[in-house]
C-alpha cells in the first residue's frame, strides 16, 4: 500500500497525479501541482495543452478521472464554492440588467459578500453601473466579470485569460485590480497567453503541455535558466516559444 501524500499548510490548493482523457486521450496526463497562499500563480501553455481542463477541475467543475486535489490541506467540501472566485473566458450578460443589478443578483448567491458599491468603486465602474450590460465597453465589460469573482471576497480567485480582446490601458487596468487582491492575501491562479501579463503579475510560472508541466519557477528565474543564448530576448516570451516550439498549432 502507497503512502498517503500530505499536503502542506502552506499551499492553499495542491493536485497529486492529476488525470483527465476525452475519447480516450488524455487531456491533462498526471501532473502535480502546489500553490502557495497569497501568491499569484500562471499556468501558461498552447492552445489545447491541458490548462483550461486542469483549471476546470481545481475549480470543481469537472470531475477527474483519477488523482486528488487538496483545498486548504483537505478535500474540497461544500464550502469550497463560498471561498472561491471564478472569472470564465466566457459568461453571458443578461441584457435587460444594468451593471449594479448584475452585481447585486449574483451577490444574493454567497452566504456573505462584499458591498456592491465597493466592488463598483474596486473595478472603477462607478461611470456605467447604471448601464445596461450589453451597452458597456469590453474593457469595462472584463471589469464586471472580474468583479462579479471578487464579490464573495474569496480566498482563491481563478482568472481564465481575464484581459484577452482588451487594449493596452484596459489591459492594464485589470492588472492593477488584480494586483491589488494579491496584496490584500488573496491567491490567484492565472491563465493568460499574453507573456508579459505573467511576467509583470505572477510570483510563479507552471508551462504546458500536451497535458503535462513541463516546466516551472518564477519568472526570473525560468528566464535566468532559458535565456542564455545570444539570440535569446531575455523575457518569458522567449521561454515559452523555446520550450513549447514555434510552429503554429491546429
Amino acid at each position: 500500500m502507497g503512502l498517503r501524500l500530505i499536503p502542506h499548510e502552506s499551499n492553499i490548493i495542491e493536485v497529486k497525479d492529476l488525470k483527465k482523457s476525452y475519447s480516450g486521450s488524455p487531456a491533462v496526463d498526471g501532473i502535480n501541482l502546489s500553490i502557495a497562499s497569497g501568491s499569484c500563480f500562471g499556468l501558461l501553455g498552447p492552445n489545447g495543452a491541458g490548462k483550461t481542463t486542469t483549471v476546470e477541475m481545481m475549480e470543481n467543475i469537472i470531475s477527474q478521472d483519477s488523482g486528488d486535489i487538496f483545498y486548504k490541506q483537505d478535500a474540497r467540501n461544500k464550502t469550497f464554492n463560498q471561498e472561491i472566485g471564478i472569472q470564465f473566458q466566457q459568461t453571458e450578460l443578461l441584457a435587460y440588467l444594468t451593471v449594479e443589478e448584475t452585481l447585486k443578483t449574483f451577490a444574493a448567491f454567497y452566504d456573505k459578500h462584499l458591498p456592491v458599491a465597493d466592488i463598483i468603486d474596486l473595478c472603477m465602474l462607478e461611470n456605467v453601473k447604471n448601464s445596461l450590460n450589453n451597452k458597456i465597453s469590453g474593457g469595462q465589460r472584463q471589469r464586471l466579470l472580474l468583479g462579479l469573482a471578487l464579490l464573495n471576497d474569496p480566498d482563491l480567485i481563478f482568472l481564465d485569460e481575464p484581459t484577452t480582446g482588451l487594449d493596452p490601458q484596459a489591459r492594464k487596468h485589470i492588472w492593477e485590480i488584480i494586483r491589488d487582491r494579491n496584496l490584500k492575501g488573496k491567491t490567484i491562479i492565472l491563465t493568460t497567453h499574453y507573456m508579459e501579463e505573467a511576467q509583470s503579475i505572477c510570483d510563479t510560472i507552471a508551462i504546458m503541455d500536451n497535458g503535462r508541466i513541463i516546466e516551472q519557477g518564477s519568472p526570473e528565474a525560468l528566464i535566468d535558466k532559458h535565456c542564455k543564448d545570444v539570440d535569446c530576448p531575455e523575457n518569458l516570451e522567449s521561454v515559452f516559444l523555446k520550450l513549447t516550439g514555434k510552429s503554429l498549432r491546429e
